[in-house]
């Protein structure tokens, strides 16, 4: 049945079904809460009036959305570690709250990783799978928003990196005999491979490390949670493969048939996928998850090219926010970023996109992470990759695209229309 729970100002309501019916309790909730019940499944919505998700709606009149980055309390927000942007919408308030409704699905469906929602002048409502994950996250942001708001107060921004002085680069210029505002570019979006890092690093390096050693990775944390999840998208993705006659592709046999068959077509399917550079989650989660015990024993270095350091500090140091998109996981990415030969070049950006938001050379991958990023016009974000048709995808979508020319990149088309760059240097 539903229960409904009250405790300093925030009304939680816990929805069930029964005998095939939707319940909740609470006068106040119950089109709101059942919004997030009914677009999220979420088993628990917390309504809070605290005094820091008021005023933290209030820091900037005209933004629509609350950000913050580099904050160890991100990582009790469901899906969200401490490099990542927390990202939280908000939304108008209304005279009576059940006004609220349209606004707050318009949000929700807006912004399908967030868990909460921001009333400005009025509070916050956040959801969790149960009344205890809700209440987790609850406080995880209401520690973020008295952050925020404690770091206004001294001037730094919460939404970059190293929480530096707030930086207002709005500056008027006459043009045309006509007043124009000048916006400065403050997004830059960046591929990896052949981008920031050489391709060899990649193919001579990254992958041979993980095609060695997947059979002792998968041997030794077989029976982990991580791993069996490994397991099952990796499953999910072959039988797809044996279905359109990928070639190399085998069957993977089910837990009960023993962990040597499981493992040995594991190896055999890693290997063939490997060999033909699929961009594909299930290979680059498993590979990630090699990496990083490379890296945590010394056994892997990352490789970025020379002016890539300086750049990233620069861009930083200007109030541009930078962000990785590359076809290897999140996890992958941070890792490569955080063990350079330059040191940990995390603290320069400020999120990271891979292959679950899209494929690369789909012009819809861009304007979802416009969407997410909070960005109207989509020209204020510059895209740099070495791949032509990431390049036109990313121009499809609105976005400045400029392709680097780096060692061992392969060729462009002639007359292509992009403009190049071989240095970070040069932009």
């Amino acid at each position: 049945m539903a229960n409904t729970l009250f405790a300093n100002d925030c009304w939680i309501t816990i929805q069930k079904k029964v005998q095939n019916r939707r319940l909740s309790l609470g006068k106040r909730l119950r089109k709101l809460g059942y919004k997030a019940y009914e677009m999220r499944n979420a088993g628990a919505v917390i309504h809070s009036h605290g005094m820091e998700s008021c005023l933290v709606t209030m820091l900037n009149p005209q933004a629509k959305e609350f950000r913050i980055t580099h904050m160890e309390m991100i990582k009790g927000i469901q899906g969200h570690g401490y490099y990542d942007e927390l990202v939280v919408p908000i939304i108008e308030n209304t005279a009576y709250e059940n006004e609220l409704t349209d606004s707050l699905t318009k949000a929700i469906e807006a912004y399908p990783k967030a868990t909460a929602v921001l009333v400005r002048n009025h509070g916050v409502y956040i959801w969790g799978d149960s009344w205890i994950h809700a209440k987790t996250q609850a406080e995880c942001y209401h520690y973020l928003f008295d952050a925020a708001i404690k770091l206004h107060q001294l001037g730094l921004d919460a939404a970059t990196p190293d929480h530096g002085p707030i930086r207002r680069t709005i500056h008027s210029q006459i043009k045309d005999s006509q007043y124009e505002r000048e916006w400065p570019r403050r997004w830059i979006v960046l591929d990896i491979e052949g981008t920031t890092t050489p391709i060899t690093f990649v193919t001579d390096v990254l992958f041979p490390y993980a095609r060695e050693n997947v059979g002792k990775h998968l041997n030794l944390t077989y029976h982990t949670a991580e791993t069996q999840e490994d397991i099952k998208l990796l499953r999910a993705q072959v039988e797809e493969d044996l279905r359109e006659g990928v070639t190399g592709a085998v069957p993977i046999p089910h837990a009960d048939e023993g962990k040597e068959k499981v493992i040995a077509a594991m190896v055999s399917n890693v290997e063939a996928m490997i060999r033909a550079d699929r961009k594909i989650t299930a290979l680059k989660e498993l590979q990630g998850h090699i990496w990083r015990t490379g890296f945590e024993c010394d056994e892997l270095k990352a490789i970025v090219f020379e002016d890539v350091a300086d750049a990233l500090e620069k861009w930083h140091s200007s109030g541009i926010k930078v962000y990785i998109y590359s076809s290897g996981s999140r996890l992958a990415q941070k890792l490569l970023f955080g063990n350079t030969d330059y040191g940990d070049l995390r603290k320069y950006i400020s999120g990271f996109f891979d292959t679950t938001i899209g494929n690369k050379k789909e012009s819809r991958s861009y304007k979802e992470i416009k969407e997410t990023l909070g960005v109207d016009d989509p020209a204020e974000i510059m895209f740099v990759t070495d791949v032509y048709q990431e390049a036109v995808a990313a121009k499809a979508a609105g976005l400045e695209a400029i392709i680097s020319i780096r060692p061992g990149n392969a060729p462009l088309p002639e007359n292509h229309g992009f403009k190049t760059v071989t240095s970070f240097s040069q932009i």
